[in-house]
């Protein structure tokens, strides 16, 4: 099963404007904004992710209930925290 997770934002690459840090539950690594192209995150805003690509920009709140919802399920939540920790996209 494969999930979007919600990322804090931390940092836009300087060099790659495609290539934003974000912050998943303490882990932290570059996934793609790309898609995003029309309306690019900034530092301190919240994206949705799946495989390594932003998909679309959610809100604080909206990123607290999906977190919510997440870890509530358990095992797959854990999967694909650890599918995350485990991608490099650098």
């Amino acid at each position: 099963m494969c999930l979007g997770i919600p990322g804090e934002v931390i940092e836009i690459h300087p060099e790659q404007r495609d290539l934003a840090k974000v912050n998943v539950s303490g882990v932290r690594r570059m996934v793609n904004i790309g898609l995003l192209c029309d309306d690019p995150p900034a530092p301190g805003e919240w994206v949705l992710i799946h495989v390594g690509f932003a998909l679309s920009k959610i809100d604080e709140h909206e990123a607290a209930a999906a977190m919510e919802f997440l870890e509530g399920i358990g095992q797959a939540y854990e999967d694909e925290i650890a599918a995350f920790r485990e991608s490099l996209i650098e």
